[in-house]
């Protein structure tokens, strides 16, 4: 890699091959998961820094890489006919990164978002972004609120994507809304429950993970949706994001469909 191409790497994915352009059903696939399905699945994308490393490139260039992983389950999870995914591709706490990786992963995610807008538009993938707005840039803000405005009736599937987010800073931004609430007349404190507190989160009216996939070998949440995952099944497994393919994707829903979800039952009062 030249020097040049070391300081202004090209982070515009590659344009895909002509009949890769749709997402679609594929009747073999489908055939060979007839077990539950989860309904909502969340992914924390780790890995692409090191991937990258361990070839020579730049840091930039495995986030690159990871974007191809993203386009690849988002269509794992249409083929399968998953409701919800959510991908943690930025946190609070990466804003602490190097500049140059940081604003090379905000454009990066830019591009994702143009680059992507029709085929999610033509599949009826509706897209939402969770996490602290206000920390992003105006552009950023705008591409994202006006994509989500375009699919806003799309019911396909949705496609969650966590940026510039932490799971106890979501906490806390909801506690301050009840607060608010309260002060205002709006909210008596005896009408907190979950679910009053589950709609002030930035997943509000969204299903809680039911199962819960991290890559790269590690074996944490990473301040990743706290509140949610009480009982999400979690998968991990050691491959960096950039290598994650469907077929893993797949052994991640197979290994999902052995587990016995018990919700503080036991195995006997769920057989009844």
């Amino acid at each position: 890699m030249s020097e040049n191409s070391e300081e202004n790497p090209d982070l515009t994915p590659a344009e895909p091959h002509e009949n890769e352009r749709d997402l679609s059903i594929d009747a073999q696939i489908l055939s060979d998961y007839k077990g539950i399905i989860p309904n909502h699945v969340a992914i924390i994308m780790d890995g692409n820094g090191r991937w990258a490393q361990q070839r020579g490139m730049m840091r930039l260039k495995g986030h690159h890489e990871g974007a191809h992983s993203v386009r690849r389950i988002v269509e794992a999870c249409r083929y399968l006919n998953v409701g919800v995914l959510t991908l943690y591709a930025f946190s609070t706490q990466n804003w602490s990164r190097p500049e140059t990786e940081v604003s090379g992963l905000m454009k990066l995610f830019g591009i994702y978002i143009r680059k992507e807008r029709n085929r999610l538009l033509k599949n009826g993938i509706r897209l939402r972004v969770i996490g602290d707005r206000e920390a992003l840039s105006k552009g950023l803000r705008s591409a994202i609120e006006s994509l989500e405005a375009a699919s806003k009736d799309n019911t396909g599937m949705l496609l969650q994507v966590a940026v510039s987010y932490g799971g106890r800073e979501e906490i806390l931004a909801a506690t301050r809304k009840i607060a608010e609430a309260v002060r205002a007349g709006e909210l008596e404190p005896e009408e907190i429950n979950e679910a009053t507190f589950g709609r002030h989160l930035y997943t509000g009216g969204e299903p809680d993970p039911d199962l819960v996939i991290r890559t790269s070998g590690e074996f944490r949440i990473s301040n990743f949706l706290l509140w949610q995952l009480a009982y999400s099944e979690l998968y991990f497994l050691d491959k960096l994001w950039p290598e994650f393919t469907k077929n893993d994707f797949y052994n991640a829903v197979i290994d999902f469909q052995k587990r016995e979800r018990r919700f503080g039952m036991t195995s006997e009062q769920l057989g009844k």
